[in-house]
C-alpha cells in the first residue's frame, strides 16, 4: 500500500518529532539552566563546580560562570540573573548586609541572616562540618605556661597583649569586621602578610596572640609550634558555608541534593582540595567530580 505525500510528510514529522523527544528525556533535560556564580577566590571555584556537578547529577542542566570578583561583585551577577547560585559564608554574609548584627552562633547566625537577605535571594542548609572561622592561636610555650587551651581562658588578659592578624589565602573573603574576637580588645593589633610571618612572630615573643582569619588547614604547618585555642562559645562568629541563590530558580529536589551535599562536606575536604589547586595545579570540576563520586552523592 501506497502513502498519499500528505500522509508520508506527517509520518516523517512525527518520526523527527519522537527522536528529538527522545534525546530530551536522554539528556535529563529539567527546565531553565541554572548557573552557578564563582567569585575570584579558590574557595568559589571549587564550590561552584561541587554544586554544578551535584545539581548535574539528578539530570539538571547547568553552567559555571567563573570570576564574578569579590563579593559585591558576584552579589550584583545574582540581582542581574547573570548568576543563579552561589557558595558563600554565612557569618561574612551576615556581616556584609547588616554589619551591625552581633549574633555569633551557628543558630543565631541562621535566623539573623534569613532576616537580613534582600528579597529574591534565599539560603538553604549550611554545611555545619565546614568550619571556615578564624582561629586564635599562641605559642605552645605560652599557652602552656599560662594554661591557657580556650579563647574564654584569655578574654581577662586581652588588654595586656599584642593580636597579630594574618589572612589564610584561597578562602572567600572575610569582611574586616570580622577580624576580631568579641570581648577581646587587645592592647595593640598588627597586622602580618601571611601565616609564616605570624608564626615567627609568635616564636620570637614579637606579639602575644594571634589570629589566622580561616582554618590553618589551608596552610600546612602554619601552626607548628603553636597552639590553636579552642572556641565553643563563638567568640569569633560561626563561618559556614552554604549556597545563595535566587528564590525560585530551584525546586524541591534540587535544594534537597544541595542540602545532601552539606551534609557531607567538612573543613578538611574543603581545605584539600583549595591546597590541590593551588599548589598542584588541579582543576576544580575534577576534584569537584572526585568529592561527589567519593560521597556517592
Amino acid at each position: 500500500m501506497v502513502l498519499p505525500a500528505s500522509l508520508r510528510m506527517l509520518a516523517r514529522v512525527l518520526v523527527v518529532a519522537t527522536a528529538a523527544l527522545a534525546v530530551s528525556c536522554g539528556n535529563g533535560d529539567q527546565g531553565a539552566r541554572i548557573t552557578v556564580g564563582a567569585g575570584d577566590s579558590t574557595e568559589s571555584a571549587v564550590l561552584a563546580e561541587i554544586y554544578a556537578g551535584a545539581l548535574a547529577r539528578i539530570g539538571t542542566r547547568t553552567s559555571v560562570e567563573p570570576h564574578l570578583g569579590d563579593r559585591a561583585g558576584y552579589l550584583a551577577a545574582l540581582d542581574a540573573g547573570r548568576a543563579d547560585l552561589i557558595g558563600e559564608h554565612n557569618g561574612a554574609l551576615l556581616a556584609y548586609l547588616d554589619s551591625k548584627a552581633a549574633d555569633r552562633t551557628p543558630d543565631d547566625v541562621r535566623k539573623a541572616l534569613s532576616k537580613s537577605l534582600p528579597e529574591g535571594l534565599v539560603v538553604t542548609d549550611a554545611a555545619d562540618g565546614t568550619d571556615l572561622r578564624p582561629r586564635v592561636v599562641l605559642s605552645t610555650e605560652a599557652a602552656t605556661r599560662d594554661n591557657v587551651n580556650a579563647v574564654g581562658d584569655l578574654t581577662p588578659r586581652c588588654g595586656t597583649l599584642t593580636l597579630g592578624v594574618a589572612p589564610v589565602p584561597n578562602l572567600i573573603a572575610l569582611p574586616p569586621t570580622l577580624e576580631r574576637v568579641t570581648d577581646c580588645a587587645f592592647a595593640a593589633t598588627v597586622p602580618f602578610p601571611d601565616a609564616a610571618a605570624l608564626r615567627k612572630a609568635l616564636l620570637d615573643g614579637q606579639v602575644q596572640a594571634g589570629l589566622l582569619t580561616g582554618p590553618p588547614a589551608v596552610v600546612p604547618g602554619s601552626t607548628d609550634g603553636l597552639t590553636i585555642l579552642s572556641d565553643d562559645t563563638y567568640a569569633v562568629r560561626a563561618e559556614n558555608v552554604l549556597p545563595l541563590f535566587r528564590k525560585g530558580v530551584l525546586d524541591d529536589r534540587q535544594i534537597k541534593k544541595l542540602n545532601y551535599v552539606a551534609g557531607e562536606l567538612t573543613t578538611d575536604d574543603l581545605a584539600a582540595m583549595i591546597r590541590d589547586v593551588r599548589d598542584n595545579g588541579a582543576k576544580p570540576a575534577e576534584l569537584a567530580r572526585k568529592w561527589l563520586d567519593d560521597h556517592s552523592l
